[in-house]
């Protein structure tokens, strides 16, 4: 029997060893199921980080930020959305993971000369850059994205200053723009599925790569007034060269697809059950108002009428409060001095509006639960999974237009700013399906163009609905529209940028410290100290703006 056993054992170890001998250890680790990132398709990358990147401006624009610039409010859950009570850890994790998955897009696509995937990826690596050094101000740029590789300045990476990340989104936008200028025919191994925002079209992509540089070139005006000026004037004056999304045909969107949770509208009834994450929102009063006053055909896109509108009747015996013929009566010692709202069609949620916005307009069950039948949910299209209106908008012809009317208004660029102006209103109107009341819409009052900036930005900011982060930094450059911060708010004035989160304070401190020192302390900002939503960051450093 030990003979048996040795001989068995002696076996198993040669066999062994033979194998080992045929494989090195790199050919075993391979997993025969997965992918390798030095063997990758492009085309398999580039999903993925289109789709991610669209929900993380859906996250942004449609949440949070909706509330800062006052969109929308919440009446449950609220505190971040209407309050700015952030705190002090906004991670900007999940977008520098979205660049090392485009980064390798970008890199694979180098190797096998795939000069649409080089494109596509400079002009997202534009876009997330963008809206990292946006939120934050200083980040990693330079030396981001590169790991293990170079040592300890790339695990520890310094933090490149905003006036160096736009001059390198400006350049690869450049770059893109050239690499996408041929016809589709020219390029080779274009996925057309694979393309969730343009189904593959180079030049529906040069436009937003020319778009985008227009947008980060308005963004840095008050800074680098010449810069921004020369820049816009070269792309206006080469429309051959320079195309961009001239009518909400190109528009940069991404739809929901609709069959998960993670791939649905944020606020669906549909893989949300209770129903909470729709019925929690509501449109903001500051954006509603004017809406109404102008005949808008686009709030009834966006909101439902209310569903009991209220009535304080004098005629009313002292201690009315009943409900007759779907209207909620209520005699006028019953209200007091508590403001009410009764208007019969729309009624919005007043930004920060106190500390229980769910009792707001005199709700009969307050609470968590956020049922009000007194203030206007949104559209029903919102409780839907996916829809044609239903999509991640990361640039519109409508916020191109609105960007040209500003530069004519400044005498930048030749050309009528009125004309831009409009063709901003019209798209937005198109965009929304409205389009047809355009004629009558743009001889409203307060829509008819006066020659303002106010009115510009004003109708901008109406036309970035669902897309709010853009109405954010626009504020920020211009301090309009004139947004005043509610009673319940943490401070007295809108906030101007994301805080530095704690890990990256700790783990990469003297970098980040080093940043965090070059913010500009104001008024609003001194309880918190440097690293504060009401710190200045560079791009608004001497500007006076927005407040």
């Amino acid at each position: 029997m030990k003979n048996i056993l040795k001989k068995n054992t002696v076996c198993l170890v040669l066999f062994v060893s033979f194998l080992f001998s045929c494989k090195d250890l790199s050919q075993l680790n391979i997993n025969p199921n997965g992918v390798q990132p030095e063997t990758v398709n492009p085309n398999l990358i580039l999903p993925t980080v289109l789709t991610e990147t669209g929900k993380a401006f859906v996250n942004l624009g449609f949440q949070d930020i909706a509330g800062v610039v006052q969109h929308t409010q919440k009446d449950a859950w609220f505190n971040g959305h209407n309050d700015y009570d952030w705190g002090g850890d906004q991670s900007w994790t999940p977008y520098y993971d979205l660049l090392r998955n485009n980064d390798l897009l970008y890199q694979r696509s180098v190797t096998l000369n795939m000069e649409f995937q080089q494109g596509v990826a400079l002009v997202m690596k534009s876009m997330i850059f963008g809206l990292i050094t946006d939120l934050w101000g200083d980040a990693p740029y330079t030396n981001a994205l590169k790991g293990e590789a170079g040592g300890a300045d790339y695990i520890t990476p310094k933090f490149d200053d905003q006036a160096t990340i736009y001059a390198g989104i400006l350049a690869d936008l450049d770059k893109a723009s050239t690499l996408l200028s041929k016809p589709k025919t020219a390029y080779s191994s274009i996925v057309e599925s694979a393309d969730v925002y343009y189904g593959g079209d180079p030049t529906k992509w040069q436009k937003l790569a020319n778009s985008l540089k227009l947008r980060y070139l308005m963004r840095i005006s008050a800074k680098q007034p010449d810069i921004a000026k020369a820049g816009i004037e070269k792309i206006v004056a080469n429309p051959a060269q320079f195309p961009i999304i001239d009518d909400a045909s190109a528009d940069a969107t991404m739809a929901f697809v609709g069959n998960n949770s993670g791939d649905a509208w944020p606020s669906n009834t549909v893989f949300d059950i209770s129903g909470s994450n729709y019925r929690r929102i509501k449109m903001c009063t500051t954006l509603l108002k004017p809406m109404q006053a102008t005949n808008d055909p686009r709030l009834a896109i966006w909101a439902k009428k209310v569903e009991i509108p209220l009535s304080v009747d004098a005629t009313m015996p002292a201690g009315t409060d009943k409900i007759m013929n779907g209207v909620r009566y209520l005699s006028p010692d019953k209200v007091g001095s508590t403001p009410v709202d009764t208007d019969p069609n729309y009624v919005g949620l007043p930004p920060s509006v106190s500390q229980l916005p769910s009792g707001y307009n005199f709700n009969p069950t307050p609470g968590q639960t956020s049922v009000n039948p007194h203030v206007s949910y949104l559209n029903e299209i919102y409780t839907q999974a996916k829809g044609p209106l239903l999509k991640a908008r990361l640039m519109s012809a409508a916020e191109v237009r609105f960007i040209l009317a500003e530069a004519a208004l400044k005498g930048w660029v030749a050309g009528d700013a009125k004309t831009q102006y409009e063709a901003g209103v019209r798209a937005s109107l198109t965009t929304w399906g409205v389009g047809s009341s355009y004629a009558t819409f743009i001889t409203q009052k307060g829509v008819a163009y006066e020659g303002t900036l106010a009115q510009i930005i004003g109708q901008k900011w109406i036309a970035s609905w669902t897309n709010g982060t853009e109405a954010w930094f626009d504020y920020r450059r211009t301090g309009l529209p004139a947004l005043s911060a509610g009673v319940a708010a943490k401070r007295k004035a809108l906030p101007l940028r994301f805080y530095y989160m704690r890990d990256e304070l700790n783990l990469n401190k003297a970098n980040a410290g080093a940043a965090v020192d070059k913010l500009e302390v104001t008024a609003n900002s001194q309880s918190d100290g440097k690293n504060s939503a009401w710190s200045k960051p560079w791009l608004v450093q001497g500007t006076g703006k927005p407040w």
